[in-house]
């Protein structure tokens, strides 16, 4: 057959078929997208006002009405990072008429009537917050991961029984249980000591990785184990080389979550810290000025405390959205 009897060939561009989104479609979408930026501008409302309380000045914040419109002052945050004594008569002349050979922040405290004396020990505080965070959220995921594989994968005696138990961990409030702690600690001598913190937010944390790891190694595959195990691996060798990177995601998301709640807790750390391990949170809420509550400098502390877990959050997004649906689609 010649190429003449096969008559003239089709366009390519007439096989394929162009899918129109329908103005429906797009409207959904359009009012979708709307939703989601209104639902977050209302969430972004107390950072807002936090970032434009750090930067006011005392006068500015306690106006009434308040004010959008101010003149910007890094008053807060020399506050929060300053230790500072009050000057009067002619120590304050002297030092205003020196003012050219100061720096910034001294410059800021000396409009205020102020002579910087040192750092302030807020840089400490988070330092502790950090220690203790990941410190906590590395032993309770290890942990958490090894006790969820076990569960998972092995038939426990009273298996439900086991992690009822380990759930009711969290159901307890901090509060009933602080007294307890504290006299153990103080005849254990954990008390305002890192390691105390770290065990206590292990032990805390523990349930939560348990629960949440166990979800995640349960939707994988159990047939991958079985083929590893029949080339010769260990067990030990499928669970290194074959179930921890398929829950990596799920990992990395309960890395944020324990991480989360061992750098917002409150209560254990009021009540089991006072100088050596105090951490941010109860540093921040019992911030006290000078002749009253230096509000800017608790606005500018609360930003400062805010920016870690921004940023662990946002470097680990991708793991996280999809450590939170994985398993939710099931073939």
């Amino acid at each position: 057959m010649s190429f003449a009897e096969t008559g003239p060939s089709k366009p390519v561009t007439d096989s394929i078929r162009v899918d129109k989104v329908s103005p429906q479609a797009k409207a959904f979408r359009s009012v979708r997208i709307i939703l989601v930026l209104l639902l977050a501008g209302v969430g972004l409302i107390p950072i807002f006002i936090m970032g434009i309380t750090s930067l006011k000045s005392r006068a500015d914040i306690v106006s009434v009405p308040p004010k959008l419109a101010f003149e910007p002052t890094l008053e807060g945050f020399v506050f929060l990072l300053t230790e500072r004594s009050q000057l009067s008569g002619r120590r304050l002349e002297e030092a205003k008429a020196n003012a050219e050979n100061l720096g910034l922040f001294e410059q800021v405290a000396l409009k205020n009537g102020q002579v910087i004396n040192g750092p302030s020990d807020f840089v400490k505080r988070l330092t502790n917050s950090f220690i203790i965070s990941a410190g906590s959220t590395i032993f309770s995921v290890t942990l958490g991961v090894f006790a969820a594989y076990a569960f998972s994968r092995f038939q426990v005696p009273g298996k439900d029984d086991l992690l009822f138990f380990i759930l009711s961990t969290r159901m307890l409030p901090a509060v009933v249980v602080t007294i307890p702690l504290f006299l153990m600690y103080r005849q254990l001598g954990l008390y305002d000591t890192h390691l105390g913190m770290i065990l206590l937010y292990t032990v805390f944390n523990l349930s939560l990785t348990t629960w949440l790891l166990k979800g995640f190694i349960d939707e994988i595959p159990l047939e991958y184990e079985e083929a590893a195990l029949v080339d010769g691996y260990s067990r030990f060798q499928a669970f290194y080389k074959i179930v921890l990177p398929q829950a990596a995601t799920g990992i990395a998301a309960t890395t944020v979550f324990a991480f989360i709640f061992a750098w917002n807790e409150y209560a254990f750390a009021l009540m089991l810290t006072s100088q050596a391990a105090r951490t941010a949170p109860p540093a921040i809420a019992t911030m006290q000025g000078r002749g009253g509550i230096e509000w800017s400098a608790i606005a500018a502390g609360s930003l400062a405390f805010l920016i870690p877990v921004v940023i662990i959050t946002f470097a680990l997004r991708r793991h996280l959205l999809r450590g939170v649906t994985f398993g939710a689609i099931r073939q």
